[in-house]
């Protein structure tokens, strides 16, 4: 990559305002409807280019887990948002990846091995739903 490119996705990284995550409310709130446990969203844009934060949810079931993707994938798709999925056959960790904001789908043995929050322990969060153990 040149460095003039990279200077403007910097630059287009950190112009990014709390309205650029309007996506991620559909996104989280289609989880809970479904009942999602632990959901966390996680602001990375002073962490990391790679993305501008990451959604964590937790099924209590392989079925559950389907169920989530799916409904993550039918959200992404009526935002207009291109996605890539990641370990469609897991039973423990999911990725749903649109670039900007990717989704980690965990079963509850998956979210404790990966420990996703405790990598990005100084990141700013916001724990969302009713669903937790």
């Amino acid at each position: 990559m040149q460095m003039e490119e990279h200077k403007t996705l910097l630059e287009e990284h950190e112009n990014r305002t709390n309205e650029d995550f309007r996506e991620t409310h559909r996104i989280i709130k289609a989880l809970d409807d479904k009942h999602a446990m632990d959901i966390l969203f996680l602001d990375l844009r002073d962490f990391t280019t790679v993305s501008d934060a990451f959604i964590l949810a937790t099924a209590n079931s392989e079925t559950h887990l389907q169920t989530l993707q799916d409904t993550t994938e039918e959200v992404m798709g009526e935002l207009g948002l291109f996605c890539q999925l990641e370990g469609q056959t897991s039973n423990r960790w999911r990725l749903v990846d649109a670039g900007h904001v990717v989704i980690h789908l965990f079963s509850k043995e998956g979210r404790k091995f990966y420990g996703l929050e405790r990598i990005w322990g100084d990141a700013p969060r916001t724990q969302f739903g009713e669903h937790s153990e």
